[in-house]
């Protein structure tokens, strides 16, 4: 079974906690939105430390290395039958600002033109309720579990 780890980054924004999400780079999801955004996360290499690979996805796809506590959520399982590893910590970081990792494809489709885009092509904050529109369904599941535990 596929495994990746990630970081829910949130932070508290006057009275609301808001949550750090990022949206996938690349021409397949140039036009899509809402349902889309994701936790920085990324596969879990050999002998890699879950937490430790959430931490290095993190900080490849933004260019922000998150310190601090990380607490443990519980692992869901995404559509594709990933099972996705998931610690929460609070940061803060200008959405701007990122710098991410890019990957290669061939693009157009079968035009034999390799491309390289940007693995994450833009992030933003979310209060609960967008974020909870913005994430993939499955990952929503994160958002509620840190609501329910910092009360």
């Amino acid at each position: 079974m596929k495994q990746s780890a990630g970081i829910l980054l949130y932070r508290k924004n006057k009275k609301i906690t808001e949550y750090f999400l990022v949206h996938p780079g690349g021409p397949f999801f140039r036009t899509k939105d809402a349902g889309w955004w994701s936790i920085p996360k990324g596969e879990i290499g050999p002998g890699e430390a879950p937490l430790q690979a959430a931490i290095r996805e993190f900080e490849e796809e933004t260019g922000y290395r998150p310190e601090g506590t990380f607490v443990p959520l519980q692992p869901i399982r995404q559509k594709s039958g990933k099972q996705v590893l998931c610690w929460a910590t609070e940061g803060d970081l200008d959405p701007e600002k990122i710098v991410s990792n890019l990957f290669e494809i061939e693009w157009p489709p079968r035009s034999g033109k390799k491309k390289q885009f940007p693995e994450i092509d833009r992030a933003a904050w979310f209060d609960a309720e967008t974020a909870k529109k913005m994430i993939y369904p499955q990952q929503a599941a994160f958002i509620e579990e840190l609501l329910k535990a910092r009360g």
